[in-house]
């Protein structure tokens, strides 16, 4: 048996701080949005014993049971009670690793959404979401999709409106970012005392894709103040985006234009920099199956 599955990116419209937890997690006040850039993952099932995972466009992509597609595939049987199976799990990695664009988080979703579909068990999105949540904060958006508010640690999830018609170019630089040191530098800040996160929703409801733009907002750029961020951003905006900011951790930048040819000028003045690349469009969906074989 064989299941294909498109796994999405998501990009962070906003992410706000909310403050530390007594747990040492963090709150989080975020807009998230898939767009069509994906992974894609094939779970089959296989001879002999165990996971075999394979990602052949990214060697340095760890193929044991520390990869996400290892701890979901196990989170869903024993979750599920289905006698775990042997399988072979291949991801054609077309987001970039160390980014902020959840592809790891994405490829973990699509292993949950490709073994209900083999093993028939007719878990529910929210179910399927659940399950997620036990080994990944972004899988649980990563299934469901679309345009979201995630609160808490990111696991309560919201359905917004969705994000107007527009163009998403997205550049990845060669910096990485520390998330730790990112959470740390945040924790040292004073509280803004209001969210960016309740402006774009506003936004969003009365359908005002610039004053969406407007209202971008990553709470770890602004501390870690990154200066290869700032020129992708500068030059993104020289090209008439709308608006423009990191996703997630980092270091992937994206910018929002109305105007596909505007967009793609400015993917191609990006690219006589930087390797990493996309323009994309927003999603209304997260991982979807792409072809099952039984």
């Amino acid at each position: 048996m064989k299941a294909t599955v498109k796994a999405p990116a998501k990009i962070n419209l906003t992410l706000d701080i909310v403050g530390k937890r007594p747990d040492g997690y963090h709150d989080v006040a975020m807009v998230m949005q898939t767009v069509s850039l994906y992974d894609t993952v094939t779970v089959e099932t296989a001879d002999g014993e165990g996971i075999e995972v394979s990602c052949p466009a990214y060697p340095d992509v760890p193929t044991d049971d520390s990869n996400i597609v290892c701890k979901a595939a196990k989170a869903f049987f024993q979750t599920t009670n289905v006698q775990p199976k042997p399988l072979k799990i291949t991801i054609d990695k077309v987001i970039p690793t160390q980014a902020g664009l959840a592809g790891g988080s994405s490829d973990g979703a699509a292993v949950v959404l490709a073994l209900n579909q083999l093993f028939a068990t007719h878990l529910k999105p929210e179910e399927m979401a659940e399950i997620g949540a036990r080994f990944g904060s972004d899988v649980p958006f990563c299934l469901l999709g679309g345009t979201m508010l995630a609160t808490g640690t990111g696991t309560t999830l919201k359905k917004l409106r969705a994000l107007p018609s527009c163009y998403i170019v997205i550049c990845k630089p060669a910096v990485c970012v520390s998330t730790a040191a990112a959470y740390a530098a945040c924790d040292a800040r004073q509280p803004k005392g209001f969210l960016y996160t309740d402006e774009l929703i506003k936004r969003l409801y009365s359908r005002d894709i610039r004053g969406v733009a407007t209202c971008l907002y990553n709470e770890f750029e602004q501390v870690m103040e990154l200066p290869e961020i700032n020129e992708i951003k500068k030059q993104m905006l020289s090209c008439k985006a709308l608006g423009a900011s990191m996703s997630g951790s980092g270091s992937a930048v994206y910018a929002i234009f109305l105007d596909k040819k505007k967009a793609e000028k400015c993917v191609n003045i990006l690219k006589e920099k930087y390797n990493i690349v996309f323009l994309t469009e927003p999603l209304k969906e997260g991982c979807r199956v792409e072809e099952i074989i039984h």
